[in-house]
């Protein structure tokens, strides 16, 4: 599985509220070879240690025990999170049905392996993502969606979002590794 894993590509949720909604998102996360999880949770519903997340009984049944596979950070803040990416050389983009960011781009017309290291951002289930990080992100990605409803719950949005992007950086991942398994370069 490690060669399917997409390098350098984290999935942020800001302020979930609802434990299985973090749950799929998880399940998602590991189906889709997303490397890590961070979620911003202010109110600190979640434990800080990762093992006592995994622990929890809410998140291991919605997650259908990929918990245990997952790596999962805790942020205080969308601030905190925001910081620790950048220092660690992250893009930020953000996920929302309204044209909130500098540049928006429909999910299927964007380009997301231009991003060496990329960090996604999904909002609230109420509140959608924060202004905050929709005036610090790189790009808006909305879903095309033609019914009268207007958003997706987080697990459906995560699932559809992921796997697109995870999807365009495996394809580039697999071209470009530097080499193939008898030792002998790719051609470009």
């Amino acid at each position: 599985m490690k060669p399917f894993r997409c390098k350098h590509l984290i999935a942020v949720l800001e302020r979930p509220h609802d434990f299985r909604n973090i749950g799929a998102v998880i399940r998602n996360v590991d189906a889709l070879g997303v490397e890590k999880t961070y979620i911003v949770d202010p109110q600190r519903a979640l434990p800080d240690d990762w093992q006592d997340m995994r622990d929890r009984g809410t998140i291991f049944k919605s997650s259908v025990s990929a918990v245990k596979w997952s790596f999962v950070k805790r942020f205080d803040s969308s601030e905190e999170c925001f910081e620790h990416l950048r220092f660690k050389n992250f893009s930020s983009i953000v996920t929302s049905p309204h044209q909130k960011g500098k540049t928006n781009v429909v999910l299927h017309e964007g380009d997301y392996t231009v991003y060496p290291k990329l960090a996604v951002w999904f909002g609230s289930e109420a509140t959608g993502i924060s202004d905050f990080m929709a005036e610090r992100s790189e790009l808006n990605v909305t879903i095309p969606m033609y019914g009268m409803v207007e958003r997706l719950n987080l697990g459906t949005t995560t699932g559809i979002v992921l796997h697109e992007i995870a999807r365009q950086r495996r394809d580039y991942q697999s071209r470009y590794t530097r080499k193939n398994k008898r030792g002998e370069k790719r051609p470009a």
